[in-house]
């Protein structure tokens, strides 16, 4: 049985705080292994969002991107999203939203409802540790991502 609920987690570990999302993906791997509703979720990890990520949502009841944002306000922002068209970033790296949007075209009727959790970042330099604001922000974030998952429904996230 697929699971019905999809978390992605975006974010290269070598830049910074732009490590934030697989930070949070490592910690909610071990987290969900020992819980009841474990099975529920499904894992997904990349440096950045591709069309291709559409066809992860098949199927799902639910889905959560978790992501590193320098205009975030701190400690993060947590809200449902829409489909979108908006290809104007680059041909190799699109938001949730246009994510979204591809899958609605693909597959002729709306995605399952989506949610971001975008934690505040400081620092993304290429080399760069984990900022201390970061990190203070991953930890307030790390406990809504618990809650999320502790009662993964829209209805229960806020739809």
């Amino acid at each position: 049985m697929q699971p019905d609920v999809v978390v992605f987690a975006i974010g290269n570990p070598s830049r910074g705080d732009d490590a934030i999302g697989p930070l949070l993906m490592e910690r909610l791997r071990g987290w969900l292994s020992v819980q009841a509703e474990g099975a529920r979720f499904e894992l997904v990890e990349d440096f950045q969002l591709q069309v291709e990520h559409a066809l992860d949502l098949e199927g799902r009841s639910l889905a959560l991107f978790i992501d590193a944002g320098s205009g975030t306000p701190a400690p993060f922002h947590f809200a449902p999203l829409q489909a979108a068209a908006d290809f104007t970033h680059t041909s190799h790296a699109l938001g949730p939203e246009t994510v979204l949007h591809v899958y609605q075209k693909l597959q002729g009727c709306p995605p399952p409802p989506a949610f971001v959790l975008c934690v505040r970042g400081e620092a993304f330099t290429l080399g760069e540790p984990l900022s201390a604001a970061a990190q203070a922000h991953l930890e307030v974030a790390w406990q809504k991502l618990q809650a999320l998952c502790q009662a993964p429904s829209a209805a229960a996230w806020g739809v």
